[in-house]
């Protein structure tokens, strides 16, 4: 195999970084025809097409992104030796994109993180945002993997895998109650109020299907779909709060809620969300590895 020509690579790499050849053409004080050429000759060695167009938009295919991961760590190399030598070294770090889905909870966040979070060779990019803009992204290559709590919808030109992380109880939680007897579920949610996730929440449906079922209308606070909220709410409000324990697992470990129940046959699952790829990142694979309590298989 002939050696890498590094002025194709950095001509891709100014291209890739502005998403637009027209720009990069400007910025290399090039014709967009020559600078085309240029990405031709260098998709051709690479044995693999580095753009698609979208529109008037240049997107990256999944080589493209991982030929751009390695052409910013080849031309950050440069700044690193200069660094070096003037006495302020820099570490070269791998990185990993992650989306979360907005109402994920921060807490299942952390604990699927948790092993590379504060690795010195090790950047993390976590973006939070609804399912379908999350899922455009992971098909774009600009995320790894999307952590949700649902899974992704069947799609035949789409062939999302989902690995089911986990499997968490929900509870109704509360303040702490002194002189109150034990909760009674479902009967004491005809007077008592509830706070509750939105109505896009897996659980929140499941839960008002076994309200209905019980001929119960429960006498809503507020209808949260940001998890993170929903956990604050519950600490300042009267009444209970539908959540899973891990979203207040720090509340419940001090005493400021306490769980008062376990809503039966209710369960929320947490997902993480992949493509199949050419070119896996290999940081989410030991994640996965060491996480996932089931293997993964096609939406």
């Amino acid at each position: 195999m002939t050696a890498l020509n590094f002025n194709h690579l950095r001509y891709f790499w100014a291209v890739a970084h502005a998403q637009s050849l027209t720009l990069a053409a400007e910025r290399l004080h090039l014709s967009q025809s020559a600078l085309s050429v240029q990405i031709q000759k260098l998709e051709h060695q690479l044995g693999h097409l580095l753009f698609d167009r979208v529109g008037r938009r240049l997107v990256l295919t999944e080589a493209g992104q991982i030929a751009l991961d390695y052409a910013d760590t080849v031309f950050s190399a440069g700044e690193e030796l200069m660094s070096t030598l003037a006495g302020r070294p820099l570490n070269s770090r791998q990185v990993l994109r992650v989306g979360a889905l907005t109402t994920l909870s921060r807490n299942f966040q952390l604990e699927f993180l948790r092993p590379l979070v504060g690795r010195p060779d090790v950047e993390l990019i976590v973006r939070s945002g609804p399912l379908r803009d999350l899922l455009a992204q992971l098909e774009a290559h600009a995320v790894d993997v999307v952590l949700a709590n649902t899974a992704p919808p069947r799609d035949a030109r789409r062939p999302y895998r989902h690995h089911l992380l986990n499997e968490q109880p929900v509870s109704l939680v509360g303040r702490p109650r002194p002189g109150r007897p034990a909760f009674r579920f479902p009967e004491d949610l005809a007077t008592e109020p509830v706070l509750l996730p939105s109505l896009d929440s897996d659980i929140r449906q499941g839960f008002d299907r076994l309200l209905e079922l019980a001929g119960i209308r429960p006498i809503i606070l507020a209808e949260v779909d940001d998890m993170a909220m929903l956990r604050l709410l519950a600490r300042e409000r009267e009444g209970v709060t539908l959540v899973p324990p891990i979203v207040v697992r720090d509340e419940l470990a001090t005493g400021v809620l306490l769980e008062h129940c376990r809503v039966p046959q209710l369960r929320e699952s947490f997902y993480a969300i992949t493509q199949n790829r050419r070119f896996p990142n290999q940081l989410l694979a030991g994640l996965l590895r060491g996480y996932a309590i089931t293997s993964a298989h096609p939406a």
